[in-house]
């Protein structure tokens, strides 16, 4: 598809087919509104009404504003591309919804079809978003970078969307490289042997029963004089089996999806790289894949992370976190950061907290927090807090070393999950850090708002956002 921006009357657009959006108390006053009520339609968010014969394509919206713009574009694209209409056209409604469009056209019109034996063939050509009324200079400023974030979030998509006979560590690790290359990034990847010189022993254990070595990525960006220091963390799951603490089959499925940490990571310094931002930002990723075998590592194994804590084995399911343990250990080593952000789909229970629409967020700085439920908002992410408490904390203690990997009660095990983070994080990073659990919204078998079947790309949007704003 080509996305295409026009400064005139939307009357002097030659396409086949117009998209109008449509609030409920707009539907009297329409031009078509006898033919609209003989068709059932009333507006309601995210409906679709097609007038083919007209080449009218009806949207309803709760309001103009970017949340329902955006979903609503993208449910109109995807009737779009399921007939044979080569040309669409739609009016910008404002500057303020210009990158709503164009991610409800990007991220609502994306399709994975890697593993088709025969691709679906769309007709659709040209996208024509149009205006003659508003700033056209800043307009364009706004698409170019919506264009740049929204094809980011595509390509973490990508990744997250590929198979674990595909994508396994020492694949990760490539794809990152070809990244660097592509953006001039830097780029350094640590091997087995690097990892064992460098004690990341938590690490290693929970990917030395797989096949396929595993890998710490580090990808960096470095503008002349940056105004800010980032730090991103991903957890780079392959595939995760569950290890000997073996997932039930059903679980097994869609663990393709344990590497969306990591990819959003890849997304975020590929758009702020294309992006130009003034912000220094380092891309840590621990690629791993926990699978079963003789050398597997076990539950009441001890193992001693590169920090030198000694973590209990309870669960080898609670494989994240110990990578992540290793993976914020050397990153904090190697980067002073003003920000350090660690991406995980790191637990079922954040999913059962907030549902699958909202990414979980853990820290101890109360205007970080603000200032990332700001970036969410802005960006079209939802997020929510979910408090540190130190009765949970208890539950961590191990007895025969200094911290255990699971909790002892089956409770607020997304909090839990984010405090056995904590331990690793140093005193004088503490309010720098902040942990995103984006296990519910990272993956979705049910389209919703602009995402379709598959990976969503969650976290790139928000914190390019939040990087934009810094």
């Amino acid at each position: 598809m080509n996305i295409k921006l026009l400064e005139v009357e939307l009357n002097e657009v030659a396409s086949d087919v117009t998209i109008i959006f449509l609030k409920k108390d707009e539907l009297e006053g329409c031009e078509h509104s006898d033919i609209l009520q003989k068709t059932g339609f009333k507006a309601e968010q995210d409906t679709t009404c097609f007038l083919y014969e007209k080449g009218l394509l009806f949207c309803g919206v709760d309001s103009k504003k970017s949340d329902d713009i955006r979903s609503a574009v993208a449910s109109a694209i995807k009737a779009i591309r399921t007939s044979n209409f080569k040309s669409v056209k739609v009016a910008i409604l404002s500057k303020s919804v210009i990158g709503a469009l164009v991610e409800g056209i990007v991220l609502g019109g994306y399709e994975f079809n890697n593993y088709k034996s025969e691709q679906k063939k769309v007709v659709l050509e040209d996208i024509f978003l149009v205006s003659n009324d508003l700033d056209f200079t800043k307009i364009e400023e706004d698409f170019a970078q919506a264009m740049i974030v929204a094809n980011a979030t595509n390509f973490t998509r990508d990744i997250v969307n590929k198979t674990p006979q595909d994508v396994n560590p020492q694949v990760l690790a490539q794809i990152a490289q070809d990244l660097a290359e592509q953006n001039t990034l830097e780029c350094t990847v640590l091997q087995e042997a690097d990892l064992a010189q460098e004690g990341m022993n938590a690490m290693l254990a929970v990917g030395r029963a797989s096949v396929h070595g595993s890998t710490l990525i580090h990808l960096a960006y470095k503008p002349q004089n940056p105004k800010k220091v980032v730090t991103l963390v991903g957890k780079g799951l392959t595939y995760d089996s569950g290890g000997l603490s073996l997932k039930q089959p059903t679980s097994m499925v869609t663990m393709k999806m344990d590497k969306a940490g990591a990819c959003a990571t890849l997304g975020i310094i590929k758009a702020v790289s294309e992006l130009k931002l003034d912000i220094e930002v380092h891309a840590f990723i621990g690629a791993v894949e926990n699978m079963v075998g003789g050398n597997a590592y076990k539950p009441d194994d001890v193992l001693i992370s590169r920090s030198k804590t000694t973590i209990e084995v309870r669960n080898t399911d609670a494989e994240g976190r110990l990578v992540l343990a290793d993976v914020l250990d050397y990153a904090q080593d190697k980067v002073k950061a003003d920000y350090i952000f660690d991406f995980a789909t790191l637990t079922g229970a954040c999913m059962i907290a907030l549902g699958q629409y909202t990414s979980g967020i853990m820290g101890h700085s109360h205007k970080l927090k603000h200032d990332i439920n700001k970036a969410a908002s802005d960006a079209g992410e939802m997020v929510s807090s979910l408090p540190f408490n130190r009765h949970l904390k208890k539950l961590l203690k191990s007895d025969i070393a200094d911290i255990s990997n699971t909790a002892s009660k089956p409770y607020g095990g997304a909090i839990t999950a984010g405090m056995f983070l904590d331990k690793f994080i140093r005193e004088e990073n503490k309010n720098k850090w902040m942990h995103f659990d984006i296990a519910g919204t990272a993956y979705t078998e049910a389209a919703w708002d602009c995402n379709v079947y598959g990976g969503t790309g969650a976290g790139v949007r928000l914190m390019t956002q939040f990087l934009k704003d810094i």
